[in-house]
């Protein structure tokens, strides 16, 4: 005799983890693409100083035009979704599928975790490109924190203001430096939470911990400063369509339009670890 078992759908949805933005503290907004595509920008050049002569006509050297340089920063990034939700299928599945709840969804997992790993590819190629990068060296349990420290050298020396720093880093480094017995003896990662996805400082610098695939295939972690690079949201626009003509229920739709992009004049402003070549466009 066969025995039959029962089941039942649960209209408690069992939701996905979701981690929230984690770059915004990377960037800053101080430019503004209303009504335009691109935007450029000035840098305005120095001059090298020259020693004050006491007799003649020109005793400050020989005057030159002050110079200037350009950056044009289009936002390249336009993308969107759609789904349905059928009303026949919404009544006979638990009423799970709420539009509100579906697009809630939506941003927490798909829009949000694109932009970051967007911004990231941004900033790990700016490290790469302008040359803030270390030698491919593979980070051990033994060198994971002296790395660090050579990142903020690096930056030191390129004037980079040392109070604002942060760095994100994957969480294959985060478990290395962990071990590094140089860090255990004489790092400081306290644990002040300031920054969604921080798990403490080193060396005074927040760190964000991210998912390995958030970095460039090579990168073990960068270091720069928010004024480095600038990000913008130009569009984010959701709609709900109830009964739109042809769909008995809801259509959902959303468009965001966004960019990153480094500032020329600051561009020396990151420092990227990296255990292998990196291909920059």
């Amino acid at each position: 005799m066969a025995v039959n078992l029962a089941s039942r759908y649960e209209s408690k949805v069992a939701e996905r983890f979701k981690i929230g933005s984690l770059t915004e503290k990377f960037f800053n907004r101080e430019y503004k693409w209303d009504g335009v595509k691109s935007i450029t920008v000035y840098s305005v050049d120095t001059v090298a100083m020259t020693d004050y002569q006491r007799e003649g006509t020109s005793r400050y050297g020989t005057p030159s035009e002050l110079g200037d340089t350009i950056q044009t920063m289009p936002v390249t990034k336009d993308r969107a979704f759609t789904y349905t939700i059928d009303k026949g299928n919404q009544k006979d599945q638990l009423n799970i599928k709420g539009a509100g709840k579906t697009l809630r969804r939506q941003i927490d997992e798909v829009i949000t975790p694109e932009e970051d790993k967007y911004r990231m590819e941004v900033l790990c190629k700016g490290a790469v490109k302008n040359g803030g990068k270390s030698e491919q060296e593979a980070i051990t349990k033994t060198n994971a924190y002296s790395a660090f420290l050579d990142a903020q050298a690096y930056l030191t020396n390129k004037r980079v203001p040392q109070r604002g720093r942060i760095s994100a880093c994957s969480v294959s480094y985060y478990k290395k430096i962990k071990q590094d017995e140089a860090f255990v003896r004489n790092g400081d990662l306290s644990q002040k939470m300031l920054i969604n996805g921080q798990m403490g400082t080193i060396d005074g610098v927040p760190l964000v911990v991210m998912p390995d695939d958030y970095f460039l295939e090579g990168v073990d972690f960068i270091v720069t400063h928010p004024s480095v690079a600038v990000a913008v949201d130009k569009l984010k626009d959701y709609k709900i369509h109830q009964d739109p003509p042809g769909i008995n229920g809801n259509l959902v739709e959303g468009r965001v339009i966004y960019d990153a992009h480094i500032l020329d004049a600051k561009k020396e402003g990151i420092y990227a670890h990296i255990n292998q070549e990196v291909t920059v466009d």
